[in-house]
């Protein structure tokens, strides 16, 4: 971590702009999941017990491409936040010009203030130094705390950074020293577990890690892709047929480090309540079905393999663990990497979905790290330079 952070700095009496991700899922005005609202509560609670003049949060919501948009308003996070911190959150209708610098005039000493979606203006997402000075105006100093949009070089997490010291918060450093540091050094024996639909979003990712890992578990739809390289009948199930050839390379080229599903469950139809059965992975789906989750066989193999490990990497479940009844290969990991962390295994989990799987197991807690940016941390695996720690001011 060769950048400023947040400790490395003072607040007192400084107007702080923090760039947060309240990027949150929204039901008409009702906040669904505050899971990255109470994110960022550590690195605003560090921020207001050192007395600044006022907190300035910036964040995106959705992708309204550059026009303002009612049902992306971070109107609704500014109340959903002032629960969660126990102080009052005013809300600017937008982010930059008089309407913004008024109601950030208007705050009491320490107050803190959530300024609307910055995609509403067509400049954030090009990163014009324009709009990037305008929201810089608002601050003296700039805290970056959204992993989430590390990956995006916008005005209001790089752009900013051109016009003000610009340091770390504490959740953007806790993901870089996980992701980043343990990844470069990990405790072996190194295992990544990687699900999710696709084979071709995550190609880099896999020649990344196959020059990391010991083992590299394959689940999700993503293994119909591989399987189907091997010449197996999927049937219905999801499969790349554009990517065959690639996945028969990245066969080619792992050897055994790459381990597929032993046996899956299957269904007629992509439904609940659709006729299911296991079949084992050197079998052919048979016509009209679909692979839906990886079978029990699988799970106790992998299961093994996550036992032995010190540090292991989660990105993408293993089935549609949307679906109740296709959830069990998804649950039954989470709860085999739960138990590695109690015996002092390192488990990171890489946002997205897997965040998600997690969550609905009820065992988020019992991880070591669970990523907050699906995308950032995907980048991060592949070994990318994210442009918002970049853009941070060096140590």
């Amino acid at each position: 971590m060769n950048k400023l952070t947040l400790r490395d700095i003072a607040l007192g009496g400084k107007r702080v702009l923090m760039r947060v991700d309240f990027n949150v899922p929204l039901d008409g005005d009702t906040i669904t999941d505050t899971t990255r609202i109470r994110a960022a509560l550590p690195t605003l609670k560090y921020i207001l017990d050192r007395n600044p003049q006022a907190v300035i949060l910036l964040s995106h919501l959705g992708r309204p491409k550059g026009l303002p948009a009612a049902e992306m308003s971070l109107a609704p996070a500014a109340p959903a936040l002032a629960q969660l911190l126990g102080q009052h959150v005013a809300f600017a209708a937008d982010c930059i010009g008089a309407q913004a610098e008024a109601a950030i005039s208007a705050l009491p000493q320490g107050g803190l203030i959530l300024l609307e979606n910055t995609r509403f203006h067509p400049g954030e997402t090009k990163n014009d130094p324009r709009f990037a000075a305008k929201l810089a105006k608002h601050g003296d100093v700039f805290v970056n705390d959204a992993f989430g949009a590390a990956h995006r070089a916008h005005a209001s997490n790089v752009g900013v950074s051109a016009h003000l010291t610009a340091v770390a918060g504490l959740l953007l450093e806790q993901e870089i020293n996980y992701l980043a540091t343990t990844l470069e050094r990990p405790q072996r024996p190194f295992v990544a577990i990687l699900g999710g639909a696709k084979v071709s979003g995550k190609i880099e990712v896999i020649d990344a890690l196959l020059g990391k890992v010991d083992k590299l578990l394959v689940g999700g739809g993503m293994a119909n892709t591989f399987f189907a390289a091997q010449n197996r009948d999927m049937a219905d199930s999801l499969v790349e047929t554009e990517a065959l050839a690639i996945a028969r390379n990245i066969l080619d080229a792992a050897g055994d480090k790459l381990v597929l599903p032993l046996d899956q469950r299957i269904a007629d139809a992509f439904r609940a309540d659709a006729a299911q059965q296991l079949i084992a992975a050197d079998s052919d789906v048979p016509p009209g079905w679909q692979s839906l989750d990886i079978g029990p066989a699988t799970v106790d193999a992998y299961a093994k393999v996550i036992q032995s490990a010190k540090t292991i990497v989660w990105n993408g479940p293993m089935g549609v663990f949307e679906l109740p009844a296709f959830a069990s290969g998804t649950v039954a990991l989470a709860q085999a990497l739960a138990d590695a962390a109690a015996n002092g295994a390192t488990t990171i989990i890489g946002g997205g979905d897997s965040a998600a799987a997690v969550e609905q197991a009820g065992l988020a807690a019992r991880m070591s790290h669970i990523s907050t940016g699906g995308g950032a941390s995907l980048e991060l695996l592949e070994g990318k330079a994210l442009p918002g720690i970049e853009a941070l001011s060096e140590a």
